[in-house]
């Protein structure tokens, strides 16, 4: 790909810059695109801008055109960065083009970048449409990442307001667009003395009064998240007719000059007319407000707004400039404000109107609530009134639905009143039965990771104890059989061997002792195992072309006791207790390990994919991707933000009879067929698609078969029979989707529920051939994660699940067992013990502290070879990083496996792309004569340190979940976001300087950039699109007068805290994707983004 011969304009040519004053900033919108969860890009290029000296107003990822120009006008910004990866991106940018146009912003400059995911040829017609420039890699391999936001921070160099504003006239719009400007020209000092004096004359004018809410108080206490509740009620209660205008205030740093202005990604309620935000800069002001604040507000009075909120930043305790800026002052904290002497130096207490203790699910809340009570009584001199009626209130502004939220905004709406607001409608509902969420881990059992950390610490303490026992044993016997040969006394020995005999305890010993006993079995013939609860042969052995008798199963060839010991408690063979080498005793003969993914276009697109792939294999594992659109839980639609993204890098499914025709042609109850689907947010609704189509599926057989229906009865048992013989898995895993891939529909709380109630359903009906969680780190790893922040994260969501289970009520061993893991295999020497680390942690966490049985004690291991290793230049090269991944998932027992095809950096893979990484494994599992052994790794002196060294880090990471309230409590503070977020940016570093090297990419490259042009582009079509739109219309006006009941008993669950599930599984049956995540918005809450 020739970068510069894009239609782009020159690099570091810069804009025409005015020079208004000295307080001018460039300001930017930072964002990914609609239905994209691939922010980690998107995060590093809004880093990078602030230190740079942006004012970045970062919305993080899925965000729609609508959003974004929205949040660009508001903030007259000069820039909009957008990162795009998942297809689609063609009519994204040109519907952001031709919107900025219609709203007189054209000249707005807007940035892209999305890998290779954009071609050379759609990157020169984006930029003859109008982009400023899509970055493609070569841009980053020639500039550097500085040189990107320099030439962003050049060409987006000029000031919005150099037509200065001479009236007043349509500042009251409903877009925004003459405010933001008007607060431009305030907040740039160069608004005209002669507007100036009409917007002051216009507040002043009784009319114009409009009361004010300020917002304050201590840094992370959640008051962008509580601002934007108190929102979304005001809105619910005036049946969005009151307008609204919110300033964010947040600091500059003084260092860079740039600022990060990031109350809009936590807000879901600011969408549409009614509402106007706008992010102010505190630009080295000595308070935690701007010097013009009052000029600012005083410009929203004269735009007709009925209620004004200003949030200010983080404060310590002695700040309080708010307070005279507004009519009605919220102070919000959190319970951990130390010693009650402490509240005495909070300036804000003697001023606030009320008080929100928020995130009051954490230990200390009610003694807060009493202590901050009181010192406000006392603060007042009110001592007339008890302690209780002080307007203190506890929140949880994370919770959907929070009564303690809804109380305040009573409170505080009734007191703006007095001020002015217009009184409510009354339409805001009163708390129904779906009241407090239950705790998903219950309040002690924070530091259950410690806990796992501890046990698997003592284990390995016991394991080298019992080591030391051993080899005293063997040494006590030996010198007993000495002294017997020379006749000598051996009483006193004997004593001492009896002693040590005693502490080692009969299992031990029968380890030791038998260890001769297990080398010489695995040596025979054959070993009677048993596979599906039916006995057979296993051959121990296979010979090579020359003639060499290569084993199975290697064991060590240790003669002393201690090493003999500690190899069984820390190895052991494949199938045994800790699992290290394997959770089971063999692979499976003549069924390799692969998965074939698909996911293209429409259902028959990938149905057609699915049997061409599988054509000539017994076993069908087919994994599934699905397209944004549907990952998303939307339906498709005709707006070309969403348009594009249907059937396009995977595919699209809103419908039940959509799954049908997906799998048509596969027996889903059949043991050899397992269906793997890669979809999170709206799992629960997929998961009741895909088992209503392969109960669906056994009645048509019956109905072949026996020629007529099935009766009441029949059905129930054929209902019953495919649930416990349906295989696969969906992914379903929210934790990482809120640390890594952002998925995320609903709200945290609500997801997780809803996972319990599947994992519930699950337990009633007797599922126990389909995981009911991967719980992922592959996506964690594609964030820009190391593989040891990989394997801990991951293996802490894991235990995460276990606990949340538990605090259900559910046993472990009924649950365990559906739950399956899923890796990323990269290129850094960690990746090769990854296996055998989460393996031994997992068995020895189970066994030791929580006491599951062995099926729950084993760990199923599954495997994608690396996304973020395939590179656009060079993609000849990705196949070559995809075998030396493959190859150690398969020395590490990996339990299926995935190749990444050399062009999906760029694409969906092409069929003959997936023919050569299919032919990866093929060539490894049936050429490579290592792979047909068991425990290759075994023995090694570097797999065997690095598999400590690895473990120990784990370990560790789980003592620092642990401090911060385990993964829950961390996701809070964002500790794993921004964890994977640092790393992403070091190895980016190291990428574009060339101190990581990476061959085709920052070394060893051609002198002539190598051109994608002739990879063939997996898109979908416009009769598929077309196609997919009117079965979906079809599909909703023949199940009509279904729909509403369906859709009504789904909430009526919800509401009462039943399990959703259930009539989740009948609504799918008429519903579309689309009409049941709405309806879940409705009772769960919508997700909250974070940086």
């Amino acid at each position: 790909m020739v970068a510069m011969s894009q239609s782009a304009p020159p690099l570091s040519s810069p804009g025409t810059r005015s020079d208004p004053g000295p307080e001018y900033r460039i300001r930017f919108v930072t964002a990914a695109s609609l239905f994209d969860g691939h922010d980690a890009s998107i995060n590093i290029i809004r880093r990078l801008l602030q230190a740079s000296g942006a004012e970045v107003i970062h919305l993080g990822h899925n965000r729609s055109v609508q959003e974004i120009v929205d949040a660009a006008i508001e903030e007259d910004v000069q820039g909009i960065a957008v990162s795009s990866y998942q297809g689609g991106h063609s009519e994204f940018f040109s519907y952001m083009v031709d919107m900025l146009r219609q709203r007189d912003r054209g000249d707005i400059r807007v940035f892209g970048g999305g890998g290779g995911v954009i071609v050379p040829e759609e990157v020169r017609a984006l930029h003859d449409y109008g982009v400023c420039r899509i970055y493609s890699p070569e841009d980053g391999q020639r500039l550097g990442l500085q040189g990107m936001i320099d030439d962003m921070m050049a060409q987006a160099d000029f000031y919005p307001g150099n037509q200065g504003k001479e009236s007043l006239d349509g500042l009251d719009g409903h877009d925004g667009g003459q405010l933001a400007r008007l607060i431009t020209e305030i907040e740039n000092g160069t608004v005209s003395e002669f507007v100036l004096r009409q917007v002051r004359a216009g507040a002043a004018r009784e009319e114009c009064r409009v009361p004010i809410l300020g917002i304050t108080g201590t840094g992370g206490s959640g008051k962008s998240s509580l601002t934007d509740e108190l929102i979304l009620r005001w809105r619910m209660d005036y049946g969005d007719r009151l307008r609204l205008a919110v300033l964010a205030v947040d600091p500059t740093r003084r260092k860079t000059g740039g600022a990060l202005l990031g109350d809009r990604i936590r807000m879901n309620a600011i969408n549409g007319d009614a509402v106007f935000l706008r992010s102010l800069a505190t630009r080295g002001a000595s308070s935690e407000i701007p010097p013009q604040i009052g000029d600012i507000l005083a410009a929203c009075q004269c735009a007709g707004f009925d209620l004004i909120i200003i949030e200010t930043p983080g404060i310590g305790q002695g700040d309080a400039g708010i307070v005279s800026q507004v009519d009605c002052a919220l102070y919000v904290m959190t319970p951990e404000f130390g010693a009650p002497s402490q509240l005495e130096k909070i300036e804000m207490l003697d001023h606030a109107d009320f008080i929100a203790i928020n995130k009051c699910d954490r230990k200390g809340a009610e003694d807060a609530l009493r202590d901050v009570r009181k010192q406000v009584q006392r603060n007042r001199g009110d001592f007339s009134m008890e302690p209780t009626a002080m307007p203190v209130y506890t929140t949880m502004a994370s919770h959907f639905n929070d009564q303690g939220v809804t109380a305040l905004y009573r409170a505080l709406n009734t007191t703006l009143v007095e001020y002015g607001l217009t009184p409510s409608l009354g339409l805001l509902p009163d708390p129904q039965l779906n009241l407090k969420p239950a705790d998903v881990v219950p309040v002690g059992r924070e530091r259950y990771l410690s806990e796992i950390s501890d046990a698997v610490r003592i284990y390995h303490e016991e394991a080298k104890s019992q080591a030391v026992l051993a080899r005293r044993y063997q040494h006590l016997h030996s010198c007993i059989d000495l002294l017997a040969a020379a006749e000598e006394s051996t009483e006193t020995l004997q004593t001492l061997a009896e002693d040590v005999a005693e502490k080692l305890g009969e299992e031990m010993l029968e380890r030791i002792n038998g260890f001769d006993s297990l080398i010489e079995r695995y040596r025979q013939d054959s070993l009677s195992i048993r596979v599906r609860s039916k006995a057979r042969e296993q051959a121990l052995s296979y010979t090579s072309l020359s003639g060499t008798r290569i084993p199975r199963v290697s064991l060590p060839r240790y003669t002393d006791a201690g090493d003999r010991l500690i190899w069984q408690l820390l190895e052991n063979v494949p199938g045994e207790f800790p699992f290290t080498a394997g959770v089971f005793s063999f692979k499976r003969e003549n069924e390799d390990p692969t998965r074939m993914f698909a996911g293209e276009g429409d259902a028959s697109r990938t149905n057609r994919r699915f049997k061409l792939l599988s054509a000539k294999s017994e076993a069908k594992r087919l994994s599934t991707a699905f397209d944004s659109v549907t990952l998303y839980g939307s339906d498709p639609a005709l707006r070309p933000d969403i348009y594009g993204k249907v059937g396009t890098s995977g595919v699209s499914i809103a419908t039940v009879e959509d799954m049908r025709t997906l799998y048509q042609g596969f027996d889903l109850c059949s043991p050899a067929t397992s269906v793997s689907m890669t979809i999170n947010g709206p799992a629960p609704t997929v998961l009741a698609f895909f088992l209503n189509t392969a109960i669906d599926q056994q009645v048509e057989r019956f109905c072949e078969e026996q020629g007529r229906d099935p009766d009441a009865k029949e059905l129930s048992n054929i209902r019953s029979w495919t649930l416990q013989n349906v295989r696969g898995t969906v992914q379903a895993d929210i934790l990482k989707e809120d640390q890594g891939q952002n998925t995320c529909l609903f709200s945290t709380d609500f997801s997780l529920s809803m996972m319990a109630d599947i994992q519930q359903y699950f337990i009633d009906n007797r599922v126990r051939k389909f995981y009911s969680v991967s719980i992922s780190g592959y996506h964690i790893a594609e964030a820009g994660a190391n593989p040891i922040t990989q394997l801990a994260l991951t293996l802490a969501n894991g235990f995460t699940y276990v606990e949340s289970y538990l605090a259900r009520g559910m046993e472990i061993d009924d649950f365990a067992p559906n739950l399956s893991f899923f890796f990323s295999n990269g290129m850094d020497p960690e990746y090769t013990v990854m296996g055998r680390v989460a393996r031994r942690v997992w068995a020895v966490a189970m066994r030791e502290r929580y006491g599951a049985n062995a099926r729950s004690q084993r760990l199923k291991y599954h495997i994608q070879t690396s996304g973020r290793s395939l590179h656009a230049q060079e993609m000849g090269f990705n196949d070559i990083r995809t075998t030396l991944q493959a190859l150690i998932a398969v020395y590490d027992n990996c339990n299926s496996l995935h190749t990444n095809a050399h062009d999906e950096a760029v694409t969906t893979p092409s069929e003959d792309s997936v023919r050569r990484a299919m032919a990866i494994q093929l060539i490894i599992n049936r050429e490579w004569g290592l792979a047909r052994n068991e425990n290759p790794n075994q023995g090694s002196f570097i797999i065997e340190e690095l598999t400590d060294l690895v473990e120990q880090a784990v370990l560790a990471e789980f003592d620092r979940l642990a401090e911060r309230g385990g993964v829950l409590g961390a996701m809070e503070t964002g500790y794993q976001r921004g964890k994977i977020q640092e790393e992403s940016l070091y190895y980016e570093t190291r990428k574009h300087d060339g101190s990581y090297p990476i061959i085709g990419v920052n070394s060893f490259v051609r002198d002539a950039l190598s051109t994608s042009a002739d990879v063939e582009l997996a898109r979908g079509t416009e009769t598929e699109k077309q196609g997919q739109l009117d079965r979906l219309a079809d599909f909703k006006r023949r199940h009509e007068n279904q729909t509403g009941p369906a859709l009504a008993a789904v909430k009526y669950a919800a509401l009462r805290g039943e399990n959703v599930f259930y009539p989740l599984m009948e609504a799918a049956r008429c519903c579309s994707l689309g009409q049941l995540t709405d309806t879940l918005f409705q009772v769960g809450g919508k997700y909250r983004r974070g940086m």
